[in-house]
């Protein structure tokens, strides 16, 4: 049960818990590590990583997306963003990565306020999909209903519909809304929907049909919903609701499973461990790969919504001055490592973490013991 305190008369709270805040705890038996598996599956289509990219234009164009599935991961690219707004936005990311934090949330609005293409969505899908690899498309829920279809056709492997906050019930007296559910069923490829901050939420969209779930708002350091919007869920907490309303989801449907990625304070290898044990699938990783040589804005960062013409939320962070040594996202993935903080080699931690506390694959994990001081 959710510990509840008081902060005053009338108001009770709901403790919540960060990533930072809760740790492993090793078991009687450990495993060579060589014995452990990091696969992961979902639906038809399996990875060698539990990883999704962010779809961010800071780190997932079309050649990162495909470098990503090349490396055993999810790359995700956004169907809004720049690469399906421009025929070739490489300029733009160059002079975003050498932009001032202090005039970057401007120079956002004015570049996003090109419209999007929908002949560049079939093109960017195509290019992707000539490199061989699982090919995944974000769309917001505002544009799924107009977006999506022209994705679908084009042949894409993987839906992902991601907002800041998204619901299975949206009530507007403004006219049409998107119905989730019906959505979901007149299509013939997987769907990830999100994110969901609690159980009543994650259970509501695991019963639109969607293929897996995002839990989480995306928080990291360069996240601003808290301050803009008051919204702030720590994500243990977040994960261990939707990892209950899978189980009782699972009961409900007599064994459909439902994968949850995680999308929030994942900033470490350890983060990454944690949010498995916690019960997710698979993380998801925004600002970290951003540090990658192959990212497109050359080590600058923003969320999706920093470029909001009225309410942007998010801060930017600039790219990396040209005398920093970069890692390329397969020393990011798989190391070697020259760091020790975490920040390379992310599953190469995560499968150390899983043999110290005796576990061979991510499932497994799932069932990890956990502790707070």
């Amino acid at each position: 049960m959710r510990e509840l305190v008081e902060i005053g008369p009338g108001k009770i709270v709901a403790r919540g818990w960060r990533l930072s805040e809760v740790a492993l705890v090793p078991t009687r038996r450990t495993r060579d590590i060589d014995d452990v598996s990091t696969e992961w599956q979902l639906d038809a289509y399996r990875f060698e990583i539990p990883a999704v990219g962010h779809p961010s234009d800071a780190t997932m164009s079309p050649a990162s997306v495909i470098e990503m599935g090349r490396l055993g991961g999810l790359g995700v690219l956004n169907g809004e963003g720049l690469w399906c707004r421009y025929v070739d936005p490489t300029s733009l990311l160059k002079e975003l990565a050498d932009t001032p934090a202090e005039n970057a949330i401007e120079r956002l609005q004015e570049i996003y306020a090109e419209p999007v293409k929908p002949e560049l969505i079939a093109e960017r899908i195509a290019e992707i999909r000539a490199g061989g690899i699982t090919t995944a498309i974000r769309f917001s829920p505002q544009h799924t209903a107009e977006l999506a279809p022209l994705a679908v056709e084009a042949g894409v492997d993987l839906l992902v519909i991601q907002g800041t906050i998204v619901s299975a019930e949206h009530v507007s007296s403004g006219g049409d809304v998107l119905n989730l559910k019906q959505f979901i069923a007149d299509l013939d490829i997987p769907v990830v929907v999100g994110g969901a901050t609690n159980y009543k939420t994650a259970m509501h969209l695991m019963r639109t049909g969607a293929a897996g779930v995002i839990v989480g708002v995306g928080s990291d350091d360069w996240s601003t919903t808290d301050t803009v919007l008051g919204i702030d869920v720590p994500m243990a907490s977040a994960i261990v609701e939707a990892a209950a309303a899978r189980r009782d989801y699972l009961d409900e449907t007599g064994g459909r499973y439902v994968h949850l990625i995680a999308d929030g304070e994942i900033t470490n290898s350890g983060a990454i461990a944690k949010a498995v044990a916690c019960g997710a699938d698979a993380v998801m990783l925004g600002s970290i790969l951003a540090d990658a040589a192959e990212s497109p804005a050359a080590g600058a960062w923003w969320h999706s919504a920093a470029s909001h013409p009225k309410l942007p939320r998010g801060r930017f962070r600039p790219g990396d001055s040209g005398d920093i040594e970069v890692p390329d996202l397969e020393a990011i993935l798989y190391g070697p490592s020259n760091s020790s903080d975490g920040s390379q080699n992310l599953f190469g931690g995560l499968r150390r973490a899983m043999a110290k506390t005796g576990y061979t694959s991510v499932k497994e994990f799932q069932k990890a013991s956990l502790v707070t001081a």
